[in-house]
């Protein structure tokens, strides 16, 4: 193995915050901090545009009581951006490393975070400059390429266990129909995490609805009645990007049905679902209450970024993998052959344990479709619209322990007296 080149290191963050993220930027700092040939390490602000604009945090000599206190602080600490750069803006992000002699650059983001560090990855090796980049996964929606898992995940998903727990109670209290709407635009592994919140035979979701699987309004409807007949009561999970058999995002319908007009798109070629959610779930509650006549009292939510940064519900197994993979970059780093990203592994074993490697990088951020990875068929139910338990296996171990609830049990008036 080649002697690790001399130099300043840059750490950036990018993309939707997590309650773990800032895990991962310590575990980088704090191992950066253990290596004599980083001479500097500067924190981006605000991702690769804090690169372009050279405002930058000084990370090395951040005291451990600070760093601990940032870890299990939610979101960004440097700050995040939206950014999608092209190849002229990675070529100015490119010249400020050479100006700042930036020999390691540690990105932690998602898919297109990790198409960022492949761009620059390229950059320096046409000019032959020695630069290590290592991107470091994390999205709450877990649909990174390779990696078991995501880093964020397994927090996340214990907030939406968590709060489906709390519905069900409430909607059992007094019944009637619930519809969440979830993060997700092509994967449901968010919204397949409510099912963790089923402790008893009738808990709710009583439906689940994935982007996997064309959602067709009639069949919804049909579905909500026939739980609503069964129990009483019906609670519903839906991810926002579900889509209708043609792939068209119903979101992304009932806002321009709404504003009569075509719908705007981001800087990464998507519709913002998040500016239909809202009116998605309003929707689904109006098409519930016209088609099914017995039904009178429905309710809508919009989990939204609640999602993402909510502070007391972190997932101890989530906080240490995040670490690990902020760690792990910086040491995979010391090989002067190697650039990639960093994947979880689970490993075999009979209790929950997880491993590293280093993948390259167009197997996370691929030139050609599939670019995400997708909630597996294994865990759909055959009718589509609802997760199947074996996927507790998968999720449980991420999310930890949730809220234990009590319950009488259903007494005869004759036993009473």
């Amino acid at each position: 193995m080649a002697s690790p080149a001399s130099g300043t290191a840059v750490v950036g963050q990018a993309g939707g915050p997590t309650v773990v993220i800032n895990q991962s930027l310590v575990g980088v700092i704090q191992e950066t901090q253990k290596c004599s040939h980083i001479k500097r390490l500067l924190g981006a602000r605000h991702g690769v545009r804090g690169i372009i604009n050279e405002q930058f945090y000084d990370l090395m000599r951040q005291p451990n009581n600070m760093l601990e206190l940032v870890a299990q602080t939610p979101a960004a600490a440097l700050g995040s951006t939206r950014d999608k750069p092209d190849v002229a803006y990675c070529e100015r992000i490119f010249d400020v490393f050479r100006k700042q002699d930036v020999r390691y650059f540690f990105y932690i983001g998602g898919n297109d975070s990790a198409q960022t560090a492949q761009v620059v990855n390229k950059l320096a090796a046409d000019a032959k400059y020695e630069l290590r980049v290592i991107h470091i996964p994390k999205t709450i929606d877990n649909d990174l390429l390779v990696t078991d898992h995501c880093p964020g995940y397994g927090s996340a998903a214990k907030f939406v266990a968590s709060a489906f727990i709390g519905d069900d109670l409430d909607n059992r209290a007094l019944k009637g129909v619930k519809i969440n709407i979830l993060m997700g635009r092509h994967a449901g592994f968010l919204t397949a995490a409510s099912i963790l919140a089923r402790q008893r035979p009738d808990d709710g979701p009583h439906l689940v609805y994935l982007p996997e699987r064309p959602f067709s309004i009639e069949q919804f409807c049909s579905d909500v009645e026939r739980m609503y007949q069964q129990f009483g009561r019906c609670l519903v999970a839906i991810s926002e990007g579900i889509a209708d058999k043609e792939g068209i995002p119903w979101a992304q319908k009932v806002v321009v049905e709404m504003k009569k007009g075509a719908m705007e798109i981001d800087d990464h070629g998507n519709v913002p679902l998040s500016a239909g959610a809202g009116s998605l779930a309003d929707y689904l509650c109006a098409m519930v209450k016209a088609n099914c006549k017995s039904i009178k009292r429905l309710r809508a939510d919009t989990y939204g970024y609640l999602q993402r940064s909510f502070p007391s519900c972190t997932s101890e197994v989530d906080a240490w993998e995040a670490r690990l993979v902020g760690q792990m970059a910086v040491i995979y780093s010391l090989d002067a052959d190697q650039d990639g990203s960093v994947a979880l592994v689970r490993l075999p074993s009979t209790t929950y344990s997880v491993g590293t490697r280093l993948v390259a990088l167009q197997e996370v951020a691929p030139e050609r479709a599939p670019f995400t990875k997708a909630v597996p068929d294994d865990y759909i139910n055959e009718a589509g619209n609802n997760v199947l338990n074996s996927f507790r296996d998968y999720a449980g171990p991420l999310v930890g322990e949730l809220p234990k609830v009590g319950w009488f049990e259903q007494v005869s008036q004759k036993q009473v007296g």
